[in-house]
């Protein structure tokens, strides 16, 4: 009898049947579990991606409300944290924003995208805020390298120069023709020699901290900025400066604009280029 189970081909037929139905099930169990799993992971992705987008148009959307209402100093950047203007809603979700000028956190703009549906959110800090916003259509460029002191020499003699880029924003081109400036040092008072856009020398001679408007002295006396571009601006000194800070360099245009940008927020200097 024995040997007659253990040689029967459809008991084992019937038994790896059994075990296939079983497998079978166990595997479709498996996948009905896992799809809707990965469905809900590929939606978290997409609504972190969302959020980060949002983020994003939140800074953007800073940088331009700030420079549109002239709020260049963090004191009247700290309206950014005052409903309407923190929160905006865009598409299936919002940003809401916050301005932050107390240690550790000094001039950091944060940005925060929140997609509803999901309560995901990403986040986005700005440090040295206020070095973004211009005047109108010219930015700091944000793409670009901080504003830094170098040095260079005119003749002979080693100069300190100040390295920032500016960008014009807006959908029409800007023509400047005059410029001023203010900062402080230690003693021997310095003044600016030469100031050079994008690599062309637009003003030769002496300016004196906080002088009136000076008209650029080289032909021809304008400079234009098409829309979308970045320049290169570069101010040379007549000497080493002694402790460089608080400098605030504005350019007015052709039609009577003024486009002020804030190099060194903090305070605290310019870093090396």
């Amino acid at each position: 009898m024995k040997n007659l189970i253990l040689t029967n081909s459809k008991g084992v037929s019937a038994l790896f049947l059994v075990i296939a139905m079983l497998l079978m099930v166990t595997i479709g169990y498996v996948f009905s579990y896992l799809i809707p799993t990965k469905q809900k992971s590929i939606s978290f992705v997409i609504q972190s991606t969302q959020a980060l987008f949002l983020a994003q148009s939140g800074v953007e959307f800073a940088v331009r409300f700030a420079t549109d209402n002239n709020w260049t100093t963090p004191v009247l950047l700290s309206n950014l944290n005052n409903p309407p203007n923190n929160t905006r809603n865009l598409g299936a979700g919002r940003f809401a924003l916050t301005y932050t000028n107390t240690a550790p956190n000094l001039d950091t703009l944060t940005s925060v995208g929140e997609v509803p549906a999901a309560t995901e959110r990403r986040r986005i800090s700005v440090s040295n805020f206020t070095q973004f916003l211009g005047s109108g259509a010219l930015i700091i460029d944000p793409d670009r390298p901080v504003p830094c002191l170098t040095t260079g020499l005119i003749g002979k003699q080693t100069v300190n120069v100040v390295n920032f880029y500016i960008k014009n924003i807006s959908s029409s081109a800007i023509t400047l023709n005059q410029f001023a400036a203010t900062w402080t040092q230690d003693p021997p008072a310095r003044q600016i020699a030469l100031i050079y856009l994008g690599g062309t020398l637009k003003f030769n001679g002496n300016y004196p901290n906080g002088s009136a408007p000076q008209s650029f002295t080289e032909a021809p006396p304008t400079y234009t900025i098409n829309p979308g571009q970045t320049i290169l601006v570069a101010v040379w000194f007549t000497r080493t400066v002694n402790n460089l800070q608080n400098m605030v360099v504005t350019f007015y245009s052709i039609t009577g604009d003024s486009y002020n940008f804030n190099l060194d927020p903090e305070g605290d200097g310019f870093p090396p280029c």
